[in-house]
């Protein structure tokens, strides 16, 4: 659970503590097992949170955690080693910034944009081509049932 990958052993890159982490950013807690020093429970492993709080060397995730079919908001404190950026809402951003640049080019044009995703629209309709290519179209019936007793 802990290990880590192929050829990424060794000693944490400094890049790592580089990381900007504000409040309110989504994060993904992957414990480093070079690092036990504010190291997360093993059933953080793998989680992704919302940072509430950010100090010096730990940040502060809020996760939920399932708890006798409940679902609880744990607030953990972990250190910048063990969590990464997510990427859960990449695309939510990206689709902001294209709706902002397509109200922003309708603005100009002066016509009306729609927005709203729609749902995949069915394949259009085609001809199968015959393997044999005379193209010609063959009946097909069943036998007529007989009786074996």
């Amino acid at each position: 659970m802990f290990a880590k990958k192929f050829r990424q052993h060794g000693p944490t890159h400094l890049s790592q503590y580089f990381i900007p982490v504000k409040v309110g950013d989504y994060v993904d807690i992957f414990a480093n097992p070079a690092i036990h020093k504010g190291m997360p429970h093993k059933h953080y492993h793998g989680r992704t949170g919302i940072v509430f709080n950010v100090t010096k060397s730990a940040v502060g995730v809020r996760v939920n955690k399932l708890v006798n079919g409940r679902i609880l908001e744990k607030r953990i404190h972990v250190r910048i080693e063990h969590i990464r950026k997510s990427k859960c809402q990449k695309e939510i951003i990206e689709r902001v910034k294209s709706n902002e640049a397509a109200k922003k080019a309708a603005r100009e044009g002066g016509e009306k944009v729609v927005l709203k995703r729609l749902p995949k629209a069915p394949k259009e309709g085609y001809f199968l081509a015959a393997p044999g290519g005379d193209g010609e179209i063959t009946t097909i019936q069943p036998l007529p049932f007989s009786d074996l007793v």
